[in-house]
C-alpha cells in the first residue's frame, strides 16, 4: 500500500506505523474504488466497521488479518464510549509499526467520529494518516430521488444537532436531515428504530417553516444488491404518525424539498451581466414576487 505521508498534510516522524481510511460505499463490495479495496487487501492490518454481515464475510476474506470494530458497541453504551474505544483500538497496531487500513460503511469522513479522531491523534503522533473518498447515504439519495444540489441548493444537518442548536432553514433549497430514527438518543441500540418521539418537535420546528401538508421523503439507501432503496412520499404531519409499512428507523434521512423559488436579485444580475435564463430562470420571473 502507497505510503500515505506525502498526502496527510502533516510531516511524518519516520515512524513505520501508518493509517488509510476507506470508505466501501454500500451494495457490499459493488461501490468501492479500486483505491480502496486495494489500500484494503495489501494492509497489514485492516480494522472494519460495516452495517451488513455480507459486507464483513466479503472483508473477512480480502484480508485475513482483519479487525471489526462492531464488538465495541453495546445495548444502552454511550457511543461517545464505543467511539473512544475504537479510536485506541485502531491506532493500536500503527503504534506498533502496522500499515493499517480502515475501512468504513459509506463514506468514511461522513457522520463518523472514530475515523476523523484516528487520523487526528495519529498525525498529533507523528504517523502519516490520511483518508479516500467513498460513496455516502446522501450520494445514494441524490441519485435515487434524481436531485441535483447544484439547481436550489441544499442544506444538511444532523436532525438533533438541527433541533438543539437552532440551525437556520431555507425553504427555497433542499433540506437533508439524517437519522431522524434516533433524535435525542446517545446510547446504542440493536434494534431498526431507536426513538420516535423526537420526531413532533421536528415537526412542529419544520411546520414554522412548511407548510404542514409539504410533501417530504423519508429515505433510506438499498444496502444489499437485491435490494431497493425505501422511498416513501408523505406529507409533513403525518410523520408523528406515519402510514402503515412506513417506518422511521436509525438510518432513514429525511429529505424536505424546497417550498418555494427564491427571489432573483435583478441588481445582482446586472452586475454580473447574466441573463435571467444563464441562471435557469424563466424571462417572465418577476423578480418581486
Amino acid at each position: 500500500m502507497e505510503s500515505p505521508s506525502n498526502h496527510a498534510g502533516t510531516p511524518s516522524s519516520g515512524r513505520s506505523g501508518s493509517l488509510l481510511v476507506v470508505g466501501t460505499g454500500f451494495m457490499v463490495s459493488g461501490q468501492i474504488t479500486p483505491e480502496a479495496r486495494s489500500a484494503m487487501e495489501t494492509a497489514d492490518r485492516l480494522v472494519h466497521l460495516v452495517s451488513d454481515a455480507a459486507t464483513r464475510d466479503w472483508i473477512e476474506r480480502l484480508n485475513p488479518n482483519n479487525e471489526s470494530l462492531y464488538d465495541a458497541y453495546a445495548e444502552g453504551r454511550p457511543r461517545t464510549e464505543s467511539y473512544e474505544e475504537m479510536v485506541q483500538r485502531i491506532l493500536a497496531p500503527v503504534r506498533e509499526g502496522a500499515s493499517v487500513c480502515l475501512a468504513l460503511y459509506g463514506h468514511p469522513g461522513v457522520f463518523v467520529y472514530p475515523s476523523h479522531e484516528a487520523i487526528r491523534r495519529a498525525r498529533e503522533e507523528g504517523y502519516p494518516a490520511r483518508m479516500l473518498p467513498g460513496i455516502s447515504a446522501e450520494d445514494c439519495l441524490f441519485a435515487d430521488l434524481e436531485i441535483d444540489p447544484a439547481r436550489q441548493g441544499l442544506r444538511s444537518y444532523e436532525a438533533t444537532d438541527f433541533l438543539v442548536s437552532g440551525r437556520p432553514v431555507d425553504p427555497t433549497s433542499g433540506l437533508v436531515l439524517w437519522q431522524v430514527g434516533a433524535i435525542g438518543v446517545a446510547t446504542f441500540h440493536r434494534r431498526a428504530v431507536w426513538r420516535t418521539d423526537g420526531l413532533a418537535p421536528l415537526v412542529e420546528t419544520l411546520r414554522g417553516h412548511y407548510p404542514v401538508d409539504h410533501e417530504v421523503i423519508l429515505y433510506t439507501a438499498a444496502t444489499l444488491p437485491v435490494a431497493r432503496p425505501e422511498i416513501h412520499r408523505l406529507r409533513l404531519q403525518q410523520l408523528t404518525q406515519p402510514p402503515e409499512g412506513v417506518e422511521v428507523s436509525v438510518a432513514a434521512t429525511l429529505y424536505v424539498p424546497p417550498a418555494r423559488e427564491a427571489k432573483i436579485d435583478t441588481a445582482a444580475l446586472e452586475r454580473l451581466e447574466l441573463a435571467l435564463t444563464a441562471v435557469g430562470v424563466e424571462l417572465e420571473h418577476d423578480a418581486a414576487c
